[in-house]
């Protein structure tokens, strides 16, 4: 008998702890065993691996992970009704859980794993996660944000609004392209692993979600992140106009002529790499 079977139904553990979901807290819980293990599955391989995961719940997700060889999960949970159900998870997988209370928004991710005895630049880690949706994009920005890159994580599967993902993942060809498209391109392969409907959640949401495979480039284009996010909002923020009126307050016309991008073009038009080059001459112009 596994460890995972040792423990309650997580309708069980629901009750007993009092943890009807929060709307407030953007909770929809993943009960079913058969979907969290193929979520864990998406992760890849877990032997020896520390994974990071945000918004466990009663730890549906958290179970599937420790059962599919996790090294340790560290696991953060803003709900305080939801540590004593992840204690008696971590009881029955031999302490490889740990749980942290806290807003993973306001809490330093990196420091948490350093101070429960991760080594970030030479143990691996994952980051895994059915991410609460009110804090989902927040979050991702940040994971693809570290100052040092390649980053402290080798890999993420996060857990989204199906819509959120297809802006994730999207290139220049798809409607979705937009600033979080150019941002995670830029830094990141990402991919689609799989939509899961709402009737796999309690509460169900109203939207479908879809879990994102994430990986790291090991060597994005050169180029400051601030630049890019000030080119991309000038750029996306009148995505129906041309770009040469669109990007007026950046230098307009001048700018998109120096870098060869014809100014007549519409932002949905232009390519992660040509973002990054409209950004590069900025910063060149301003030395």
């Amino acid at each position: 008998m596994s460890h995972i079977d040792t423990l309650p139904p997580l309708r069980e553990v629901i009750q007993k702890h009092g943890l009807a979901a929060k709307k407030a807290l953007g909770q929809n819980f993943l009960l079913d065993l058969n979907i969290t293990m193929k979520v864990a599955r998406a992760a890849g391989d877990l032997e020896g691996v520390t994974v990071l995961e945000v918004g466990p719940g009663p730890g549906g997700l958290t179970r599937s992970l420790l059962a599919s060889g996790a090294k340790r999960v560290i696991a953060i949970e803003r709900d305080e009704r939801c540590l004593p159900a992840l204690h008696e998870i971590s009881d029955a997988f031999d302490g490889r859980l740990t749980a942290i209370s806290g807003d993973a928004l306001e809490l330093d991710h990196k420091k948490i794993l350093q101070d429960n005895g991760v080594d970030l630049e030479n143990d691996r880690i994952k980051i895994v996660a059915n991410l609460p949706y009110n804090i989902a994009t927040p979050l991702f920005t940040d994971w693809i944000s570290e100052s040092q890159w390649p980053p402290y994580w080798e890999g993420m599967a996060l857990m989204f609004q199906k819509e959120v993902a297809q802006r994730i993942v999207a290139n220049q060809e798809d409607k979705a392209w937009g600033r979080l498209g150019v941002l995670s391109n830029w830094r990141t392969n990402s991919d689609i692993a799989f939509d899961l409907p709402p009737q796999a959640f309690t509460p169900p949401p109203k939207v479908t979600s879809a879990v994102v495979m994430v990986s790291p480039k090991p060597e994005p284009l050169v180029v400051k992140q601030k630049t890019l996010e000030q080119v991309t909002q000038a750029a996306f923020g009148q995505r129906r106009k041309m770009l040469r009126q669109s990007m007026k307050a950046l230098g307009g016309e001048d700018l998109l002529n120096a870098v060869g991008i014809k100014p007549t073009l519409r932002a949905e038009e232009l390519s992660m790499e040509d973002f990054v080059s409209i950004a590069q001459f900025m910063e060149q112009r301003a030395k």
